[in-house]
């Protein structure tokens, strides 16, 4: 018996490569993993309030099915949150609750995308936009970051990609794997240019209030007619990544996106309801206090600038410093390794140092280079890139 093909073509770098480093840990072997981006697996905690509501939605709740488009009331602390940072105002039926933002890319992408339609992705960015479209017939078409003006989107380059094809623009800021966050300038002049060509946004924003340097603005906030689709959720910010709940806010003043709409909604009701005890808790991480964040931010920051230091330091290795989130996207200058998979598994081997290869991310922009959180205390991030440093030294 035989699988699709669309099954058997997907893939995922973030956790394929984790197969490999299960193989050594069979032989007693201690990897550093600096490959996925979970703060719960290190130093950070989900704050008690918040867990301590969980327990209270358990007991008080019906533990049977929420709404299909999630629960009222956090979908309207949601838009309070929404409505105060990046001025967007839109109805309740506007936003709904989906098993994390992964789930809400599937089901947009699934109302959006035909077999031969196009997307423009960032170049390096998150792979699951791109799995995502394959898998539907799409095709993917990454846009150029440039690494020396800190991976911010090339303009120019954008334009040339749109074709008659295109259905929609992504813009993920702040940037999974780079950490870079988008000026103002070139958000704006990304969400014109969409409308120029009558494409409608997708937002992710899943990192915007992890920043280190500036501050994330939305492409809503700075382009009020152009149709937008946010994403962001509740795993990185509120450290909740195991709660596996985000939200979708549709911005559409003129109403361009209501058949897409429409169909996110069909998907939505096939799959019942995302967790329901959950979506309750989740309403007191929105409006409960966020004491954590600025602890979280400067834990870090310091991190961040430690990795920094220890990469630039390293003959055949580079980065840019990250604005925000908690990813690095070094560039491997060495010319010992012929790709990014091979360094990336030479250092697993001989480093016992999970990373992530940088093709994963985009084939063209993303090759020689690699991810790697700073989620992890600089002792371990110490231990890891010490072992690096002696392996690459005597490498050459």
């Amino acid at each position: 018996m035989k699988a699709t093909k669309r099954s058997m073509g997907v893939t995922y770098a973030i956790r394929d490569i984790l197969l490999p480093a299960r193989e050594l840990e069979k032989h007693g072997a201690e990897i550093i993993k600096l490959h996925i981006g979970d703060p719960n697996k290190y130093d950070f905690e989900t704050p008690r309030h918040v867990r301590e509501a969980l327990c209270r939605a358990v007991e008080v709740n019906d533990n049977g099915y929420a709404e299909s488009e999630g629960d009222f009331e956090l979908r309207r602390a949601i838009l309070e949150k929404e409505k105060q940072k990046n001025g967007v105002e839109v109805d309740l039926d506007d936003c709904v609750i989906t098993t994390g933002v992964t789930e809400a890319i599937q089901m947009v992408t699934a109302a959006t995308v035909d077999p031969g339609d196009e997307v423009l992705v960032p170049g390096p960015g998150y792979p699951t936009y791109t799995e995502f479209t394959r898998f539907f017939g799409g095709v993917s078409v990454p846009y150029h970051a440039d690494e020396a003006n800190n991976w911010q989107p090339d303009i120019d380059d954008l334009r040339k990609k749109i074709t008659p094809r295109t259905k929609f623009m992504v813009i993920i800021n702040p940037n999974n794997p780079t950490g870079s966050v988008y000026s103002d300038k070139v958000l704006k002049e990304m969400t014109d240019l969409a409308g120029e060509h009558d494409l409608f946004v997708i937002s992710d924003e899943i990192y915007d209030l992890m920043t280190f340097d500036g501050v994330h603005h939305s492409p809503a906030a700075l382009n009020k007619d152009v149709p937008m689709i946010l994403f962001n959720g509740f795993s990185k910010v509120d450290l909740l990544p195991g709660w596996r709940l985000g939200y979708t806010v549709f911005r559409d003043p003129h109403g361009k996106l209501d058949e897409i709409k429409e169909g996110m909604m069909r998907q939505l009701r096939l799959r019942i309801s995302a967790n329901n005890p959950c979506q309750m808790a989740v309403i007191e991480a929105l409006k409960g206090p966020k004491d954590h964040l600025d602890t979280m931010n400067q834990k870090l920051k310091e991190r961040r600038d430690y990795i920094c230091k220890r990469i630039n330091g390293i003959p055949g290795l580079s980065t840019t410093r990250p604005q925000a989130a908690f990813y690095i996207f070094p560039k491997i200058e060495s010319k010992h390794w012929n790709n990014d998979q091979d360094f990336v598994l030479d250092i697993l081997n001989n480093c016992h140092v999970l990373l992530v290869p940088g093709h994963g991310f985009d084939e063209i922009y993303g090759k020689m280079h690699f991810r790697a959180t700073f989620l992890p205390p600089v002792e371990t991030l110490e231990k890891a890139f010490d072992s690096i440093e002696t392996y690459m030294r005597k490498v050459g």
